[in-house]
């Protein structure tokens, strides 16, 4: 009984969300963006903020279009969308000239993209480093187009894997939610 017991603490503690002291807000945080010009998250201050690792070789790499969308459709209801290409996963090559005229040039993107940066360990930028020691293991991104989404309290609300696409209905309902608060 006693092994079963320690079974079910350990096999829990997996999906914990952390401490969620909040010592800082997302708001606290900043990336540079691939035309080198800082985007602070303290711009976003009262807004919902989905921060999403992207890449341009990967199988999820249609959901640009949806991010597109939901950005087109919610910006000026209060919500950002901020794409952060990354390399971790072997699918993001290019430089930062390349990855904002694929963007661009493929899809359209118009909301921000930052600088290359890495997402995952102990290198991570800060913000996934913050977002991972205040929500969970689920912030950690377990492949590109893992979505996080700030609300406007300046924590994380809510994590999606790559298989949930930015336009279904759960995810929606969760930006909506957050945008009404």
């Amino acid at each position: 009984m006693k092994k079963l017991i320690i079974l079910f603490i350990i096999m829990f503690s997996f999906f914990s969300k952390g401490n969620a002291e909040y010592r800082q807000l997302a708001t606290d945080f900043s990336f540079m963006s691939v035309d080198g010009i800082p985007i602070n998250l303290a711009d976003y201050k009262n807004k919902v903020i989905v921060v999403v690792n992207v890449a341009s070789k990967c199988g999820f790499t249609n959901q640009y279009e949806g991010l597109q969308t939901l950005w087109s459709d919610y910006k000026n209801k209060g919500l950002v969308v901020i794409g952060v290409p990354s390399n971790n996963f072997r699918q993001e090559p290019g430089n930062n000239k390349e990855i904002k005229d694929f963007c661009e040039t493929t899809f359209g993107i118009d909301f921000p993209i930052t600088e290359k940066q890495s997402v995952i360990g102990t290198k991570a930028h800060p913000f996934f480093l913050w977002a991972k020691n205040n929500h969970g293991s689920s912030a950690i991104p377990k492949w590109n187009f893992h979505k996080i989404i700030i609300g406007k309290s300046g924590k994380v609300v809510e994590t999606f894997t790559s298989i949930t696409k930015p336009t279904s209905k759960k995810f929606i309902s969760t930006i909506e939610k957050e945008i009404k608060n």
